[in-house]
């Protein structure tokens, strides 16, 4: 079958398991090559199940040995098995003991799924469907069982053995060079939480006391000589576990919490009970080796991973189709922690940017699709933007349209109703509707439809009469074959401010105590009394909601709202409007005065001066311009990235000339003497002045270039050094090409810095980086096998660096393929991932979309392609 073929999975064809399984008992015989599984099953028929026989375990490549039903060894003519299937034609219906002995292979494992090894140790990853890489199974997330997992292998090979669950036994093998040790897991999980991990690991632990006064040891495990980078998430999950005590009343329930992290790793981490798994980039950290910005991540995936515990583990989904269920509701959790731990202000800009430029630009595109789905054909091209980011945006909106206090009220009964089931989305909304007794049957829309809202929006002031009328429409974009969709709930949070900045205190009855008006209609408006002065509208305060809003409010008024108003977010949103205003026409050819870049240039430099030195987080943010995918986006067709590109640049060369001067003195005022700390207050000093180079490299490359080199050569951690490499990126010239090459060679033994000095190369938009790229590739420490490697030099170029993948003579479409295609054989995961970057290929001019749709064309010509590349080759040629 070609993986086109493949069927099509439905949320409307669920059907209960004719079978569950109440107990698993796994004895995993690891061997570099040879690794024997024997997996004694409890069965039953489930009473709620539809039919019940025969019984179909999933497997995938897998060798099976044996086979027995209650000690009774079966005959071929009781069972049919191939390496995908093991079908049983009779079984008992009644409960029953199944036995399987199966023979696998971790080191040929090159798509990280299942058990495999990396750099020598064992470890596994079995979401969404791995687990079926191990042994034959009910692989479906609505099977919970209590597990008991006992590792044997090699003492020299593999020292520690770790699983789920808590440890309850282990030690030497007599007679033999090696060692056992048994896991218990005591609450029912599916099998996609199962983990084991065996090898050399160093260590690093301390114990918590949880707000019951239980003890719980904690541990960290990474690769032997790097245990004093551990100690950054060692101390994040501590908090993170004490936050989620506080915040939500959720107590951890083992006595152990381990992590380890692995080289070789697909995702960014994953939440098997007990024993998450995280690629190391998200765990090592060190002030030489990682950045401020890694450490902000390594805090909130660890904070990710453990709020798992409870979102995702305890409460897990029925089905994959409500993947958002755990995932949308755990990162609007850890964005929640993360904003607690530093600026919320600075965090919630942050968030809003990665949801722009991830998915909205996926909800405009060939991919786009609900997030819950109603279908797929492959679940792993399912773990997107939209299922998380905008997923985590609906909690966030449930929330404020309920309330904080009713809020915590439904998470509560949700959690205590839910514990150790698989739960939809109804069960999750219902929990809310019951405790406020709200109907969300038209909130529930936020799941089923796709695309991205539009409002638009009309202001009318009436000095005579004192009020200010506000009038909304709103329209989600039809997908193709689809019926109209229907208007969404959309809370608006907003308030007016008068042109001196005053907050005007405006009387509407349709607006509560926390600013906020429930639009959800297709049109809807709003009268203010009391208005005394003409209004400046600050709406969606906070991005209330993940929609795009149009509102002509001019550019004067916009910058008002920079200077003035109290939303720190609607401050950085006003000047991002007046730069994409300019940055569209712009790149349209379109004429724009010296009064309209000055305007903006000039409001930025009075920023910068009144704000910069007192909030420097922030004025980063203020200072940095849309994207280049931001502004495609934007245009939304007939895209030529070369004059998106331009455009950009001379803005920022415009806006530069003004600021340059003050940033000058706030890169000297800006330096953090001591020791580095990664908190909230000296990182947003760093980012300022990292910024502030930038800019005066723009203004003057002479200086920049004197003053990122000496950065450069003086840097006491890697964020300052790398920022400084990244501006002399900028000015090609001796000067780049030698601080590459020390920077390379300084680092050649750490493959996490290396991803950086990759990604910084492959992000260089000039026509050479093509040649540069592909260069690399050959490069010591790059590998196909490696899914950090891939993902910092090709996918770098080919997410980050616009204007040259999508140059006119397709040769960076063509490069992607070549890679996509080698790439394939080995991961197929990570195969698919590189190819969401031809998403926004339709939005091309004519030449471009040409040459993307050749290449996607030979990609999916691929007799062997699999079935993850396939199908979003298929879904982005549709």
């Amino acid at each position: 079958m070609r993986p086109e073929n493949a069927p099509v999975i439905r949320l409307e064809d669920y059907r209960p398991s004719p079978y569950l399984i109440d107990r698993v008992e796994l004895d995993v015989r690891l061997h570099p090559t040879q690794t024997r599984v024997t997996a004694t099953l409890a069965l039953r028929p489930n009473p709620n199940g539809i039919g019940g026989d025969p019984l179909v375990l999933d497997g995938d490549e897998l060798n099976l040995r044996a086979v027995s039903v209650d000690g009774h060894a079966l005959s071929d003519r009781d069972y049919e098995a191939s390496p995908q299937l093991l079908t049983l034609h009779r079984p008992p219906q009644r409960p029953f003991t199944l036995i399987i002995e199966t023979e696998i292979d971790p080191t040929a494992n090159t798509r990280l799924m299942g058990l495999y090894r990396s750099s020598g140790n064992y470890c596994t990853q079995c979401e969404a469907d791995g687990f079926r890489r191990i042994t034959y199974f009910l692989d479906r997330p609505d099977v919970l069982a209590v597990y008991t997992t006992r590792i044997e292998a090699d003492r020299d090979e593999a020292p520690i053995l770790l699983g789920n669950g808590n440890p309850v036994e282990g030690g030497a093998i007599e007679g033999t060079n090696r060692h056992y040790a048994v896991w218990h897991d005591p609450h029912p999980k599916p099998s996609y939480l199962f983990a084991l991990v065996g090898g050399r690991l160093g260590k690093v632990g301390k114990s918590f006391t949880t707000m019951s006064g239980r003890k719980v040891d904690l541990a960290v495990y990474v690769e032997p000589g790097k245990e004093s980078r551990a100690d950054y998430a060692l101390d994040a999950l501590e908090r993170s576990m004490r936050w989620d005590e506080r915040v939500f009343g959720r107590e951890y329930d083992l006595d152990v919490f381990n992590i380890v992290a692995v080289s070789d790793f697909n995702m960014g981490a994953m939440e098997n009970k007990g024993l998450n798994i995280f690629n190391d980039k998200y765990v090592l950290a060190s002030s030489e080796t990682a950045t401020d910005v890694d450490y902000a991540n390594i805090e909130a995936i660890i904070a990710h991973e453990y709020f798992h515990n409870w979102s995702g583990n305890r409460v897990t989904c029925r089905d994959w189709f409500q993947l958002c269920l755990k995932e949308g509701l755990t990162v609007f959790r850890d964005q929640e922690f993360s904003s607690d731990e530093r600026s919320r202000a600075v965090h919630r800009i942050s968030e809003v940017k990665v949801l722009r430029s991830r998915q909205f630009s996926e909800d405009a595109g060939p991919l786009a699709h609900p997030v819950r789905p109603t279908q797929y054909r492959e679940i792993n091209n399912f773990y997107t933007a939209t299922v998380y980011e905008k997923g985590a945006e609906i909690i966030r909106m449930l929330k404020t349209i309920i309330g904080e206090a009713d809020f915590r009220r439904g998470m509560d009964l949700y959690f205590e109703r839910y514990d150790g089931t698989a739960a939809t989305v109804e069960n999750f909304l219902g929990a809310f509707a019951e405790i406020t007794g709200r109907d969300l049957s038209h909130f529930s829309r936020w799941y089923a439809q796709s695309g991205t809202p539009r409002v638009t929006i009309k202001s009318q002031y009436d000095a005579q009469a004192q009020t200010c009328t506000l009038s909304f429409k709103q329209e989600t974009p039809q997908t193709p074959g689809q019926t109209e969709k229907e208007p969404m709930v959309i809370p608006v949070a907003l308030g007016l401010v008068a042109e001196d900045g005053k907050p005007i205190d405006a009387l509407c009855n349709r607006v509560d105590e926390n600013g906020v008006f429930i639009f959800d209609g297709r049109e809807d408006s709003l009268t203010f009394t009391n208005v005394t002065a003409r209004p400046v509208p600050s709406l969606f305060r906070g991005f209330s909601a993940p929609v795009k809003v149009s509102f002509d409010l001019p550019d004067d008024d916009l910058l008002s709202l920079l200077r003035h108003d109290s939303d720190a977010f609607n401050r950085w949103q006003a000047a991002q409007s007046v730069a994409m205003r300019i940055l569209v026409r712009l790149s349209k050819g379109e004429q724009v005065s010296e009064t309209e870049f000055d305007r903006l240039a000039l409001a930025l430099r009075d920023f910068v001066e009144s704000d910069g030195e007192r909030d420097p987080a922030f004025a980063a943010l203020v200072l940095s311009l849309p994207s280049e995918s931001d502004i495609a986006q934007e245009i939304g067709s007939d895209i030529n990235p070369d004059a998106i590109h331009a455009a950009r640049l001379a803005l920022r060369r415009r806006i530069s000339k003004e600021c340059a001067a003050p940033l000058q003195q706030l890169y000297r005022s800006l330096a953090t003497p001591g020791a580095y700390s990664p908190n909230a207050a000296s990182a947003g000093r760093r980012a300022l002045r990292n910024a502030a180079v930038g800019v005066i490299a723009d203004a003057d490359p002479a200086l920049g270039e004197m003053l990122a080199r000496e950065q450069f050569e003086t840097a006491t951690n890697m964020t300052d050094q790398l920022a400084s490499l990244g501006v002399l990126t900028t000015i090609p010239g001796q000067a780049r090409e030698d601080a590459l090459a020390t920077f390379g060679s300084r680092y050649r033994d750490e493959p996490l810095v290396l991803d950086k000095w990759f990604a910084l190369q492959a992000a260089i938009p000039e026509p050479e980086t093509l040649e540069r790229v592909k260069k690399l590739m050959h490069h010591s420490a790059f590998s196909l096998s490696n899914p950090n490697r891939v993902r910092a030099l090709v996918g770098s170029f080919s997410m980050l660096n616009q204007s040259q993948f999508n140059r006119a003579d397709g040769a960076g479409y063509d490069l992607l393929g070549d890679v996509v295609l080698r790439v394939d054989e080995l991961n197929p995961q990570l195969s698919a991932r590189l190819l969401t970057a031809f998403s926004a290929w339709r939005m091309m001019e004519n030449t471009r979309q040409a040459r993307a749709k050749n290449t996607l064309l030979r990609v999916r010509e691929k007799p062997d392609l699999s079935r993850d590349a396939s199908d979003i080759v298929q879904r982005t040629l549709d």
